[in-house]
């Protein structure tokens, strides 16, 4: 039987994860909450200026998706390793993108391929909203199954394509190949 130790070193070490993320975020200048002065659980405009700036927005979706994805590979890369480490390392793995996408090479990155002209990078609250999406999406993938995660990931892209032009898979798309039809389609051009 496993001890409160055994038990408990995963989710300390996941609030460890996820402060340093905060702090490193702070560190290199996003705000801890919105410039705007007041803080919201939600924002539906994708295209306000306090998307990425409240908890959660309507690209809080696209995070629940990384989480789909990370329950995927690591099920598959580490299929011995218990769920919680599994949930750890994909936790990790979402902070450590926050970090990544939140340098000014990023976000200068956002500016050029994409319909994000005025993107400032995110607030460390949604940043912090941003890990927790991809944790309830790990932890939702796992009482789905592959085929009904891959089938909510599919319908969710749909979904966001529709509503606010935009995607996780655009997204990576313009990001990796920028294209000038597709940004302006984004855009409603």
């Amino acid at each position: 039987m496993p001890t409160a130790s055994k038990k408990s070193w995963p989710w300390l070490a996941l609030a460890a994860v996820v402060a340093a993320a905060a702090l490193e975020l702070r560190r290199q200048g996003r705000l801890w909450v919105c410039g705007c002065g007041r803080v919201l659980p939600w924002v539906s405009d994708a295209w306000s200026s306090e998307t990425s700036q409240q908890l959660f927005d309507p690209y809080t979706f696209t995070h629940v998706l990384h989480g789909f994805a990370f329950a995927g590979l690591l099920a598959l890369a580490l299929p011995r390793a218990g769920w919680r480490l599994r949930l750890l390392l994909a936790v990790a793995a979402e902070a450590a993108w926050e970090v990544i996408e939140n340098t000014d090479f990023v976000i200068n990155r956002y500016r050029e391929a994409t319909a994000a002209l005025g993107y400032t990078g995110d607030t460390v609250l949604n940043s912090l909203g941003d890990i927790t999406a991809c944790a309830a999406g790990f932890l939702l993938a796992r009482r789905l199954g592959a085929l009904r995660t891959l089938l909510v990931f599919l319908l969710t892209e749909v979904t966001l394509l529709f509503l606010i032009r935009d995607s996780l898979v655009l997204n990576i798309v313009l990001l990796v190949y920028p294209s000038e039809k597709l940004r302006a389609w984004q855009a409603g051009h």
